[in-house]
């Protein structure tokens, strides 16, 4: 079964409510549709219910079930704007500056998320993953002990010799250009619970990855990475997790026993992660074009899941987030 398929069949068991905030965009309007109809998550489009009624009649799409919601004038934005007001005090924010942001729909969808009105958020197809990121830091804020927001992009590979019958979870692609030895060791930590949640890894086996394994070069790049598995080790002890190792040691069971005799991870990884967003971005997307992996990207380390599109997203791109969002919601 392809990894995708796994997580529709897991969000239809349980469908959350996931709101999205560009409500007034034919794309998601067109997947909160195909949502509705495969059954995998409860859509609320936010926005003006006459727009986004003219943009789903200008596709074709029967938008009939699906919950709208115009912030503008809903009776909760009284009470959001509170919300939002007792977060941001201390802060500077004002209660006017307040009002004035719980009626724009991303900061209503990130408050809705908050308040438990909504189970997660989806958005990206026409604004900046810094405009999702600001409003989500601010209100939803991270998980206890996880002080970092990163990515982790699940890879589904056609070689099932791969990481898990073919799964690899690779982390940081796209949000923390040059991590801390500390929030290298978070994103490790970030990484492995989304393999178990998303990917159906039951053993995350994490590897930190670098141009060295095991002490076969020597560089402050290469000690940076060292010192990160040393704190994950005291984040989460149990977790299977080494490095430094170069990448055909943490995939090729044959290297891995030269280069790492004894590892636990080496030659059998599933999570890979990379030292910085460079060798992250980079190693995606030659897996994705060069090796022909479907390519499914998450953020990790909120304290509620909301996830981020690419603006030149697909509707499928959208009900997959979609789906992979109600799943991360529901543990």
């Amino acid at each position: 079964m392809a990894m995708i398929d796994h997580v529709w069949n897991k969000a239809r068991q349980n469908p959350k409510r996931i709101v999205l905030p560009e409500g007034e965009e034919p794309r998601t309007i067109q997947a909160a549709a195909k949502v509705r109809d495969e059954r995998l998550a409860i859509p609320v489009l936010l926005g003006n219910p006459d727009m986004i009624s003219s943009a789903a009649k200008s596709t074709g799409t029967d938008i009939s079930g699906i919950e709208l919601i115009n912030p503008a004038v809903s009776p909760k934005t009284c009470e959001y704007a509170d919300t939002l007001y007792e977060l941001r005090k201390a802060k500077g924010l004002t209660r006017e500056e307040a009002a004035a942001l719980a009626v724009t729909p991303m900061y209503y969808g990130m408050l809705m998320v908050k308040l438990g009105h909504a189970d997660g958020l989806v958005s990206g197809a026409i604004h900046s993953t810094g405009d999702m990121l600001r409003p989500a830091l601010q209100i939803i804020k991270t998980k206890p002990g996880i002080n970092i927001v990163s990515s982790s992009f699940l890879m589904n590979c056609p070689n099932p010799d791969l990481g898990q019958d073919g799964l690899l979870v690779y982390a940081d692609c796209v949000v923390v250009p040059c991590p801390t030895a500390e929030e290298l060791a978070q994103i490790a930590v970030s990484a492995a619970e989304t393999a178990r949640v998303l990917c159906g890894i039951e053993e995350p086996r994490v590897a930190m990855l670098s141009f060295s394994t095991k002490g076969s070069a020597k560089h402050e790049m290469v000690d940076k990475v060292r010192r990160a598995v040393e704190i994950a080790h005291k984040i989460a002890p149990d977790l299977l997790l080494d490095g430094e190792m170069q990448l055909d040691a943490a995939l090729v069971p044959e290297v891995g026993m030269l280069k790492a005799p004894g590892s636990s991870v080496a030659g059998r990884a599933n999570v890979l992660i990379f030292p910085d967003l460079q060798a992250g971005n980079i190693g995606y997307k030659i897996t994705q074009r060069i090796g022909g992996a479907e390519c499914y990207a998450v953020l990790q380390g909120l304290a509620k899941p909301c996830n981020d599109l690419s603006r030149g997203c697909s509707v499928q791109d959208i009900v997959n987030t979609i789906a992979l969002t109600a799943v991360q919601s529901g543990e």
